[in-house]
This record gives C-alpha cells, structure tokens and sequence, in this order.
C-alpha cells in the first residue's frame, strides 16, 4: 500500500447537462478552477450509446486488452471517482459507475465516454497539500496514481 495525506479545499456543487461527456466536463471544470486533484460523486442518467471498460478480456494477460460495454439504453446511475494530474500536469480523472435500467446493471470505468442523460449531479471535493500524480505504468500500459 502506498499513500499520502490532503486537506479538503473547495467544495463545488455541479450540474452537468444532456448530452455532456462526464470525463471531458469534469477535467474542464478541474483545470477551469485551477484545481488538479480532486474526489467526487456523482448521480443522474447516462443517455444510450454510452460507452464503459468492463474489464480485460484475460485477467492476467500482457498487454491488458479492455473490454468495452455500449449502454442499450438510458440508465440510472450513481458513481464516484478521482481527477488527479497526468505527467503534463493535466487533471485526469479515473471514475466507476454502476449504470442500471430494470433489473440489470453494469459496472465500469466511464473513461470512453459516459454521456449524460437530461441531469447528473455531481459533488466535487478539491484536494489540497498533496502531490500525488498518476504516471504511466511500463508493464499494464495503465496511468497509475502515485501518492
């Protein structure tokens, strides 16, 4: 285990819109408020076509090969997730959501493009005196974050 300390900075109340690419609004929002790490949590609809990583294809194969998940339709969901800065000092965020319409649900990463349905609601915590970054990792190809 790896970790490091912060202090709870601003705390900003966001409504994202229809249509709206979670990842792309939430790292604008980030490098429009000059924030570069942050935690969050989010709820509201994510629209159909709505993409998810739902895991590698071989759990320890190399490279790591993701699986991909296209919503069929307009699904509820809820998530959380961080923002941390790339090696370019960039706000990157890494976020999950359970995406759920009747009886089924869907778990995944949103970084291929979860698009909102209507509304989501997000609860964005900005993180203050910390360094931790994320930094690409040679052997799973992932941006890992480094405390």
């Amino acid at each position: 285990m790896q970790y490091s300390e912060a202090q709870q900075g601003r705390v900003f109340v966001i409504r994202l819109e229809d249509g709206d690419i979670v990842h792309e609004k939430l790292e604008q929002f980030a490098r429009d408020h000059a924030m570069t790490r942050a935690s969050f949590i989010a709820v509201g609809g994510a629209d159909k076509g709505s993409l998810l990583v739902v895991g590698p294809e071989e759990g320890r194969s190399h490279p790591v090969i993701p699986m991909t998940h296209e919503l069929y339709d307009v699904h509820e969901i809820t998530g959380t997730g961080t923002i941390f800065p790339d090696e370019q000092g960039n706000p990157m965020l890494h976020a999950h959501f359970a995406c759920g319409r009747e009886e089924n649900t869907v778990t995944g990463c949103i970084r291929n493009g979860v698009k909102v349905w209507h509304v989501m609601e997000v609860i964005m915590t900005e993180l203050l005196d910390n360094n931790a970054s994320r930094k690409l990792d040679a052997q799973t190809g992932f941006k890992l974050l480094i405390p």
